[in-house]
């Protein structure tokens, strides 16, 4: 097989997402979402790696979309999915072995097909922030390998419940 066959479909790059300004929702309600720091989340030194958060956000996020009837499995089954295109975090304060905190996310608009959501890693008391972000979903339709124009009208359903 040559290897122009086996190349698999490319992405186009987030601005060339085409957008669908008939969806714009916000929101400003926080899902809040508990962890807490286990030995395999950190490093040697007993610090939470790095890559632990983004697990942490992806976990609060799904759980997120499972309260407001959203099953990301189902989603999967359907075709469609919701992978990430763009990641901003700052990381204020380290987390250690043996803390406890809360991963709060929210979906904070929608522009066309892009899905933007925000996150805070506080201490249960919020008087410590750790980490804040934001990461950027599009939809994608799994057997063309493309980026939708629209979200799938369950997902666009289940958003604008979000943002009301």
């Amino acid at each position: 097989m040559s290897q122009k066959a086996q190349k698999k479909p490319e992405l186009p790059p987030t601005q060339a997402i085409e957008q669908d300004f008939d969806l714009r929702a916000k929101t400003q309600n926080w899902f809040e979402y508990p962890i807490v720091v286990h030995p395999h989340h950190t490093d040697y030194a007993g610090v939470v790696w790095h890559g632990t958060y983004l697990t942490w956000m992806e976990a609060a996020r799904i759980e997120y979309l499972r309260s407001i009837g959203i099953d990301y499995a189902e989603l999967v089954n359907l075709g469609y999915e919701l992978p990430v295109v763009e990641l901003a975090l700052r990381y204020h304060k380290p987390l250690s072995l043996g803390m406890e905190a809360i991963v709060k996310t929210m979906m904070a608009e929608i522009v066309g097909v892009r899905i933007h959501w925000d996150y805070r890693i506080e201490s249960r008391d919020t008087q410590e922030l750790y980490l804040s972000g934001r990461v950027t979903l599009v939809s994608l339709d799994r057997a063309a390998g493309k980026i939708m124009r629209q979200l799938p009208p369950s997902v666009k359903e289940a958003m604008v419940k979000i943002s009301r």
